[in-house]
């Protein structure tokens, strides 16, 4: 079992910078890939970015390259979201989530990003 709590959201200019962050619990983080979702009010839920297990993959939905970077630590169970020149379109709650392969067993509690213009 993996808990996820993610953390960092907050409000933020139009044009600046954020990073959010997600907390793993259990030894089997690093064997997990690890994804970014957002969901904005009134939208259903999408990816944003994924990382896989060790790293060495990413990949981005078209809204976020360029400007957002995924990263992780494994010695520190957490994945990060480093999201620049920020839009108001990108005003969501941001969800974490891990699994294997292309599947997400495990979900965060998600965290409010909010973008002013």
């Amino acid at each position: 079992q993996v808990q996820l709590v993610e953390s960092g959201g907050g409000l933020v200019q139009a044009g600046g910078s954020l990073r959010i962050s997600c907390a793993a619990s259990g030894r089997t983080f690093s064997s997990y890939n690890m994804g970014w979702f957002r969901q904005a009010p009134g939208k259903s839920r999408e990816f944003v970015a994924r990382i896989s297990w060790s790293g060495g993959s990413t990949t981005y939905a078209d809204s976020a390259k360029g400007r957002f970077t995924i990263s992780r630590d494994n010695a520190k169970n957490t994945v990060y979201l480093h999201m620049n020149s920020l839009k108001p379109e990108d005003t969501a709650v941001y969800y974490c989530a891990g699994g294997i392969g292309y599947s997400y067993d495990y979900w965060g509690q998600g965290t409010q990003v909010t973008v002013s213009s």
